[in-house]
């Protein structure tokens, strides 16, 4: 009798056709938002700063500006209105507040006026770091400097340098035959305690609410669209002289002090220099019509204040430079070269 083989399971052939496998999708790559070239070789100047923003997109600018000035707008409204019910007891007061608006012109033995005219320049500050908050979102201190923030030993080193400038020309003044230009009037008036205080507090706000305008918002947008720094540094000029209702020679004295502004921004990276000349220059300017009885605004511009200003600038110009060879200064920021996203 013959035993059977025993059956050993044979696995199953594989079908002859199987199922395709899906196919592999090629990997995505998406790459960040393109940075201009001077963001990571070089670094970014003042002007350039947008750019390090987290929206810097060509628009920008332009949304900031609206959007800073609806803001302001309705800033000065609010405050108007305030003083305006204030005042309805006095018209008289109201009277001289109209003139304000309309002149532009203050009297120095008025404090309210004078805190007035200088409150509602400094309006302006808040006004736009709220709007380039919103707009350009995070990192609103690049609108101070390539520090991200406002270096404020730098900037009162710079207001020493420019106390020290402004000291020493009058001194010069005085000690020349003739002294300085005589005061429009006898003396101060009786409220200049009170006054003094409203300048002393409100000036620096004021000096700084335009150069952030100025030098920076202007030069900022600017630098967003063309990126040589004479464009940033020279096309605001003009509308920082129109903005002061001077005669020529001080609309001249005007222009030299945007254009050093802009420079001085440029050159140190930052708002801090330009800041400390405004405030110091301004001070100067309303502590003497303090003392002469004077009026800050006047529109006429004596060749004695013109020279003054403009030796003022230069000196000044020329300490800063000088500092900067002795303590260099980082006045640009390099960004980390865009990674693509996974």
């Amino acid at each position: 009798m013959t035993t059977p083989a025993p059956q050993v399971p044979v696995p199953p052939s594989a079908p002859l056709f199987a199922p395709a496998m899906p196919p592999v999708p090629p990997t995505i790559v998406r790459t960040a938002r393109a940075l201009p070239v001077d963001a990571v070789i070089g670094g970014l100047a003042f002007h350039r700063l947008i750019f390090a923003r987290r929206r810097s997109g060509w628009w920008t600018p332009l949304v900031t500006g609206i959007l800073g000035l609806a803001i302001y707008l309705g800033l000065l409204v609010v405050v108007m209105v305030v003083i305006g019910i204030a005042l309805l007891r006095d018209p008289e007061r109201l009277d001289d507040l109209a003139r304000l608006g309309q002149s532009g012109g203050v009297d120095m033995g008025d404090p309210l006026m004078v805190a007035i005219l200088l409150g509602t320049i400094a309006l302006m500050l808040p006004a736009y770091i709220l709007a380039s908050l919103i707009v350009n979102g995070r990192r609103v201190g690049l609108v101070s400097s390539a520090a991200g923030r406002l270096r404020w030993r730098w900037m009162l080193l710079c207001g020493a340098l420019a106390v020290g400038v402004s000291a020493v020309l009058t001194v010069v003044g005085l000690l020349l035959p003739g002294g300085m230009e005589e005061p429009a009037t006898g003396g101060p008036a009786p409220t200049w305690p009170i006054t003094l205080v409203v300048v002393l507090l409100l000036v620096p706000v004021q000096a700084a609410a335009e150069e952030y305008i100025f030098r920076g918002y202007l030069m900022q947008s600017i630098g967003r669209w063309l990126r040589h720094p004479a464009f940033a540094i020279l096309l605001p000029v003009p509308l920082f002289v129109l903005g002061h209702g001077y005669d020529l020679l001080g609309q001249i004295g005007v222009g030299l002090f945007a254009v050093a502004a802009g420079w001085l921004t440029w050159r140190t990276g930052g708002l801090e220099a330009a800041i400390a000349l405004h405030v110091v220059n301004n001070l100067s300017a309303f502590l003497l019509s303090l003392a002469s009885g004077s009026s800050p605004t006047e529109s006429t511009t004596g060749l004695v204040s013109f020279l003054w200003s403009f030796l003022l600038i230069a000196g000044y110009v020329a300490l800063v430079e000088w500092m900067l060879t002795r303590r260099p200064l980082p006045r640009t920021l390099v960004l980390p070269p865009p990674a693509p996203v996974w």
